[in-house]
């Protein structure tokens, strides 16, 4: 089915992102993340010349200043993805969708002086730090306190699961500076690296995006400069949080578009050359079927994303409708995953292939964001109209 969302401008882009995975998105250059499981600084650096990065940092910053238009974003990950290279679109990911927006939207002028630059061209690479051992999706029971001293704060606390926490240079930190659970008792605030008291643990190992460092981050009595809290504002965190989770359920949503699509296009591309019992693997029934109800899939999911991405433009994607989006898309993600590894029989359990990192990559698109379970609950919360 032909797509209708993009323009000149967005085919244009496409080619420079194409151009880019051509140089920089090589199967050498991926098992080289794999093995030292971080994305090089220097691919990193190279998007940022090519425009990948910083598509929302206005222009007096050193960005493009594309702010509302997603679409810029989602084809970077199209194309990223295409080539195999998903570790890197989860780092472009977490720098630009997760890490970025903050200070675009809610950063002092200061802040966006400070970092903004610095963040458009690759040489400051941004996180964000929310998870802690004892809290995942239940944001209010995190322990990662700041406590207010003169000039400041002093932070401690500990963080896992966070995605670029050993290349990033700053991190935007979820702390409790109040008591209780009220929503003014959370404020954000930028910790850079190499703070007294920050330490980087261990690099955890997972089941996929071995190219993509996650890692533990503890805090002693870190001191935080009052200039560092984000907004210039104590007691906002919980709401800052809020206002960017659309986005960033919404860009899980187009990954998992993007995955399916390529996934699809793999597919056909293996069964059509590979053979058993003497005729090409696509001329059996059952592979057809199954192709047909991928293509299908497919199609429906991709216009599905695509009025997500004109309603967030338009600023009327809601939390719930972003929901939706984050838990539909990677739940039939993982159903195309799924069936394409099948189809590709043996090799599809061999990572050499793209569909099979592809598969391992995928699994946690319906973990984080928000795991689909706290999803559904966000959706029947708002159809039901019941707490």
């Amino acid at each position: 089915m032909q797509r209708e969302i993009y323009d000149e401008d967005h085919d244009d882009f496409r080619g420079a992102v194409k151009e880019f995975c051509k140089r920089f998105a090589t199967n050498d250059k991926r098992e080289g993340w794999d093995a030292n499981g971080e994305i090089d600084r220097a691919t990193m650096l190279a998007a940022g010349e090519f425009g990948l990065l910083g598509l929302t940092v206005p222009e007096e910053f050193g960005g493009a200043g594309m702010l509302q238009d997603y679409r810029f974003r989602a084809v970077v990950y199209e194309e990223v993805i295409r080539a195999g290279a998903g570790s890197l679109a989860g780092a472009l990911a977490i720098h630009d969708d997760l890490a970025v927006p903050y200070l675009v939207h809610m950063g002092t002028r200061a802040q966006k002086e400070r970092w903004l630059p610095g963040m458009a061209t690759g040489e400051i690479l941004g996180a964000l730090a929310m998870t802690e051992p004892g809290a995942g999706s239940d944001l209010r029971s995190i322990r990662t306190t700041a406590k207010k001293v003169d000039g400041g704060y002093l932070v401690n606390g500990a963080k896992t699961f966070i995605s670029s926490g050993t290349t990033a240079d700053v991190i935007v930190t979820f702390v409790k500076t109040g008591d209780g659970t009220r929503p003014d008792a959370f404020s954000l605030v930028l910790i850079e690296k190499g703070a007294s008291g920050f330490a980087e643990g261990k690099k955890l190992k997972k089941m996929g995006f071995h190219g993509h460092d996650t890692a533990e981050l503890s805090f002693t009595d870190v001191f935080v400069p009052d200039d560092h809290l984000l907004g210039g504002e104590e007691g906002k965190g919980f709401v800052q949080l809020m206002m960017n989770l659309p986005l960033e359920r919404l860009s899980i949503g187009v990954a998992a578009a993007a995955t399916s699509q390529a996934a699809l296009e793999w597919t056909l591309e293996y069964t059509t050359s590979r053979e058993a019992f003497g005729k090409p693997v696509i001329d059996f029934q059952n592979s057809r079927f199954q192709i047909a109800d991928i293509a299908t899939t497919v199609d429906v999911l991709w216009t599905y994303i695509d009025r997500a991405m004109s309603l967030y433009q338009n600023r009327e994607l809601s939390p719930a409708e972003a929901a939706k989006v984050k838990f539909w898309s990677t739940e039939r993600e993982w159903e195309i995953l799924d069936a394409c590894v099948q189809l590709f029989g043996g090799y599809g359990y061999v990572t050499e292939y793209p569909i099979t990192r592809a598969f391992l990559d995928a699994r946690v698109h319906r973990i984080y964001g928000g795991a689909n379970e706290i999803m559904r609950e966000i959706v029947a919360r708002e159809v039901t109209g019941r707490k």
